[in-house]
C-alpha cells in the first residue's frame, strides 16, 4: 500500500509538471508567470497590505501602534457589532481591489484554494474555536446572474482545508436588495432589514454552536451584522467573521 501511495504521488506530481509546461501558472494579480498555481509574483505580493496585529480585539481594525492586549477601536467602543470578532486577510485598496473583483465578478474561481490558505492564516484564532463554517448567502436572482457565490466558494475551500463542516444551507437571503456599494452606513442597515433568515429546519444545528461566517469584503459590516443577528436569534453561542479583505478608512488606519 505504501508503494502504491508513493507511485500515486509521483504520477500526480508528473501530471502537474506536464500541465504547468502546457499551461504555465500565472500570478493571480498581474498575470505574470509564477512558480506555482494560485500564487502572486514577488512584485504583486509586496503590494498587498496583509493585515496582522496590532488590531482591534473585536473588529480587527489595524492599529498604527500597539496599544496593548484586548484594546478596542473607537467604533466598537461606541457600539459593539452584532458579531463577536472579525478578521481579514488584507486591506481593500487599489492593489487588492483587482484580486477581489476578478474573483467576485470575473470568473477567477480557481483562486479559491489559495485564498482559503490566506484565510486560514489570518483567522487561525477564530478557526480554533469554530464548529461550523457558513457563507454569506446570495439571493437566488443574483446567484442566477452571477452563477456562483464567491463567499460560498471561499467557505467551501476553507472547510476542505481545515476539516470544519461547511454549511451553505443554514442562512438564506430571502429578500432581493439593491447593491450596497453607494449607500451610506445607515442606508445599508435599512436596506438589509429582514433580508436574511435561518432555514427553519436548520435552527437546531445552530443552537449553542460557535459559527464562522465567511464573506469576501467587509466595508461597514452591515451585511455581516445582519447575518449575525439572525444567527444569534436562532441560538448561536458565538458568531465570528472572516473575510478576504476589509476597507480601512484613512482616518482609522
Amino acid at each position: 500500500m505504501v508503494a502504491v501511495s508513493r507511485l500515486g504521488g509521483v504520477v500526480g506530481q508528473a501530471g502537474r509538471s506536464v500541465l504547468n509546461l502546457l499551461l504555465p501558472p500565472r500570478c493571480l494579480s498581474c498575470g505574470g508567470l509564477v512558480s506555482a498555481p494560485g500564487s502572486l509574483c514577488p512584485g504583486c505580493w509586496q503590494g498587498i497590505a496583509f493585515l496582522a496585529p496590532p488590531h482591534c480585539g473585536i473588529c480587527g481594525l489595524p492599529f498604527a501602534y500597539d496599544p496593548g492586549p484586548e484594546v478596542f477601536c473607537g467604533a466598537c467602543l461606541r457600539r459593539r457589532p452584532d458579531f463577536d470578532r472579525a478578521r481579514a486577510v488584507m486591506r481593500y485598496d487599489d492593489n487588492s481591489r483587482g484580486l477581489v473583483l476578478r474573483f467576485k465578478h470575473g470568473d477567477r474561481t480557481e483562486a479559491a484554494p489559495a485564498y482559503a490558505d490566506w484565510l486560514a492564516r489570518a483567522g487561525a484564532e477564530l478557526l480554533a474555536e469554530a464548529e461550523m463554517i457558513l457563507p454569506v448567502p446570495l439571493h437566488w436572482r443574483r446567484l442566477f446572474i452571477r452563477r456562483y457565490n464567491q463567499a460560498a466558494l471561499l467557505a467551501q475551500a476553507l472547510g476542505r482545508r481545515t476539516g470544519l463542516p461547511y454549511r451553505p444551507d443554514i442562512l438564506r437571503r430571502r429578500r432581493h436588495t439593491p447593491p450596497q456599494g453607494r449607500l451610506s452606513p445607515s442606508a445599508r442597515k435599512r436596506n438589509l432589514r429582514g433580508a436574511f433568515a435561518v432555514a427553519p429546519r436548520r435552527r437546531p444545528e445552530v443552537e449553542g454552536r460557535r459559527l464562522l461566517l465567511i464573506d469576501d469584503v467587509l466595508t461597514t459590516g452591515a451585511t455581516l451584522s445582519a447575518c449575525a443577528r439572525v444567527l444569534r436569534r436562532s441560538g448561536a453561542a458565538q458568531v465570528d467573521v472572516l473575510v478576504l479583505a476589509r476597507v480601512v478608512r484613512p482616518s482609522a488606519a
